[in-house]
């Protein structure tokens, strides 16, 4: 699944004359393309979707959906290792 994911802009610089973020989900942080949302300020909330900012996004909304989506186990699944997921799945099949 790919979701759209709300983070908190810790740093911005620009990089090779693109505008670049250091964006925390929750405890995951990432690298994300500030092009779309270019006057995005270190503090502030946006959605992110496949590396990109999208929207920006009020704190108290942002927290709220990391905290379902963390409840749900949805930041593991988007965040999470695919290498270590995919031999879990091999460990289990050769379990069975």
């Amino acid at each position: 699944m790919c979701l759209a994911v709300p983070g908190k802009v810790m740093e911005i610089e620009e990089r090779d004359g693109t505008r670049m973020a250091t964006v925390d989900f929750g405890g995951v942080v990432k690298e994300v393309c500030l092009e779309y949302v270019p006057d995005l300020a270190v503090g502030e909330y946006a959605i992110v979707h496949v590396g990109f900012a999208l929207q920006r996004l009020d704190e108290e909304s942002a927290r709220r959906t990391l905290a379902l989506f963390a409840e749900l186990g949805l930041l593991e699944e988007e965040f999470g290792d695919p290498w270590a997921a995919a031999a879990g799945q091999e460990t289990q099949e050769a379990a069975q």
